[in-house]
């Protein structure tokens, strides 16, 4: 009888955990275009770290500015924004060509721009982004959601576009560089 309970017992909890299991999958993803990896763009107020191997005239903290550029020394502006890292490196290192011998260029983003978040927060405003930022981390930082706040959408602007889009808030709704988060008061 004992053997009974035991079989009985393990066949309900392989149930509850293939019913889990299940459960975990059912979270809504985030749209298409969002939920695929994309290659990060730079633009205006990102901080860029470039390491020229041997040239430590070279080599420093350098920000992009307003209109897409950074002042580098020998060679002036040179454009980033828009660019990739790799895009950037490669250009960086072709600029240099003129100068110096067989240019070794690394370059990383040491501070992303910022991203905005408005609405029904306790503390609305501009916050350091973090790699693999969500709307739910943005929301934290910024206090956390007022009583109004519509906890299942959320607006969000991107830095190059003219119009905020709807998107429903998910645990895994990201936040890019530069973005603008909104969100919006429910309705009773």
């Amino acid at each position: 009888m004992t053997s009974f309970w035991h079989t009985r017992r393990a066949l309900v909890l392989a149930l509850l955990g293939g019913v889990s299991a299940a459960a975990c999958n059912t979270i809504p993803s985030t749209p298409a275009e969002q939920a695929q990896p994309q290659d990060y763009r730079l633009g205006p107020g990102d901080q860029l770290r470039i390491t020229v191997f041997n040239e430590e005239d070279l080599t420093g903290l350098f920000l992009v500015g307003s209109q897409g550029t950074i002042a580098y020394p020998l060679v002036g502006e040179v454009r980033a924004a828009g660019m990739t890292v790799a895009e950037f490196t490669s250009s960086l290192q072709a600029e240099l060509q003129s100068y110096v011998r067989q240019p070794n260029v690394s370059v990383e983003v040491a501070n992303y721009r910022p991203f905005f978040i408005l609405g029904e927060v306790q503390r609305p405003g501009t916050y350091p982004y973090s790699a693999g930022l969500t709307v739910l981390n943005a929301v934290a930082t910024a206090g956390g959601f007022t009583y109004r706040a519509n906890r299942s959408r959320v607006f969000i602007r991107h830095a190059n576009e003219a119009v905020e889009h709807a998107y429903q808030l998910t645990i895994a709704t990201p936040v890019l560089p530069g973005d603008t988060i909104r969100i919006s008061e429910r309705l009773f």
